[in-house]
């Protein structure tokens, strides 16, 4: 953080932006895991 940073909050269209990113990386995630154990049962 900067500290010419304002204090107020971000927007509640980029809350809700980061909140689908967040919850698209722990898809990913747990996607890419299923992949790994699948590669590694076959």
């Amino acid at each position: 953080m900067l500290w010419s940073d304002p204090e107020n909050e971000p927007p509640e269209e980029l809350r809700e932006t980061q909140a689908m990113v967040r919850r698209l990386g722990v898809l990913v995630a747990l996607a890419m895991v299923l992949v790994m154990i699948v590669i590694g049962l076959g």
